[in-house]
C-alpha cells in the first residue's frame, strides 16, 4: 500500500515510491477494489514537487485531466469520481487551473492484478 511524504498533518504516503520520485518517473495508482485497475498516473506535465505541493495543500492526492486513466475512471454529474467497477474515489473540485480530482488515498492504494484474463480477474 502506498504509504505523500509528510504533509505536516500526520499523513504519510508515497514513501514506498521515493525512488521513482527521486528519478522523476511517473507512478501508477491502482484501484484498491478487487480488479486493481490502473486509475491515475502522476505526475504528468508537472514535477513531483508541484504534484506533492498541490496534494499537500488540498489534503488529498490531487490529479489533473491528463493524469486520469479514462478507460477506468468516470465523473458523475454531481462531481463524484468513481472507478468503472464502482469504487468511490473522491470528487472533482475544479479550480482556476481546471479540473482537479481530489482522491481518497485508500481508494488508490491497490496493486495491479496479475491473474486477469479477458477482463475477468481471479482472487
Amino acid at each position: 500500500m502506498p504509504n505523500i511524504l509528510d504533509t505536516g498533518k500526520g499523513q504519510v504516503f508515497l514513501s514506498d515510491v521515493k525512488e521513482q520520485i527521486d528519478s522523476g518517473s511517473t507512478v501508477t495508482f491502482y484501484d484498491s477494489g478487487w480488479k486493481g485497475r490502473p486509475l491515475f498516473s502522476a505526475p504528468r506535465d508537472r514535477t513531483w514537487e508541484d504534484w506533492i505541493k498541490e496534494s499537500k495543500n488540498h489534503g488529498w492526492p490531487s490529479f489533473r485531466d491528463n493524469e486520469v486513466n479514462w478507460d477506468y475512471v468516470r465523473v458523475l454529474p454531481d462531481g463524484e469520481t468513481v472507478s468503472v467497477d464502482g469504487t468511490h474515489l473522491g470528487h472533482n473540485l475544479p479550480d482556476r487551473k481546471g479540473n482537479r480530482y481530489c482522491i481518497n488515498l485508500v481508494s488508490i492504494a491497490g496493486s495491479p492484478m496479475e491473474d486477469c484474463e479477458n477482463d475477468s480477474c481471479r482472487i
